[in-house]
C-alpha cells in the first residue's frame, strides 16, 4: 500500500451491488425483479464503448494499473468525459482508484468481472 493511501483521509466507500449474493447463472432459475435491477445496473456500466475501452486499457496496462493521465488520448475524449466514465466504472465496482500525487491510478477488480461472467455462464 502506498504512503498516500495510508495517510489520506478516510473516504466513504461507494455502495456496490453484491452480484455474488444476488444472482445465480441466468439459465439455472427464474430471475426476480430486484435481481434483474441489480444485474442491469452492473451491465449498464459496461454498455458504453468508451467504458469498455477504458476497462480494457486498465486491465492490459503494465502492472495491472493505469494512470488516469494515460487514459485520455487512447479513447479520444476530453479529460472530464474520461473522468465521468471512470466514475461510472468505479461506482459499479469494476475498477478501484488510488490517488498518488495529483493523479489517480486505476486497477480492475477481477472478482467483480468474474461475478458478471458467472451470471452469464451456461450452468
Amino acid at each position: 500500500m502506498s504512503k498516500n493511501a495510508l495517510t489520506a483521509a478516510p473516504r466513504k466507500l461507494l455502495d456496490v451491488l453484491d452480484l455474488g449474493e444476488c444472482c445465480t447463472p441466468l439459465r439455472r432459475e427464474l430471475l426476480e425483479a430486484d435481481q434483474a435491477v441489480t444485474l442491469a445496473e452492473a451491465f449498464k456500466a459496461l454498455a458504453d464503448p468508451v467504458r469498455l475501452q477504458l476497462l480494457n486499457l486498465i486491465a492490459t496496462a503494465d502492472g495491472g494499473e493505469a494512470c488516469a493521465c494515460d487514459l485520455v488520448d487512447p479513447v479520444g475524449k476530453s479529460q472530464p468525459t474520461v473522468s465521468h466514465h471512470l466514475k461510472v466504472l468505479r461506482e459499479a465496482g469494476l475498477v478501484t482508484g488510488e490517488k498518488r500525487g495529483t493523479w489517480i491510478w486505476y486497477s480492475v477488480v477481477p472478482s467483480r468481472l468474474e461475478d458478471l461472467r458467472r451470471v452469464l455462464a451456461r450452468t
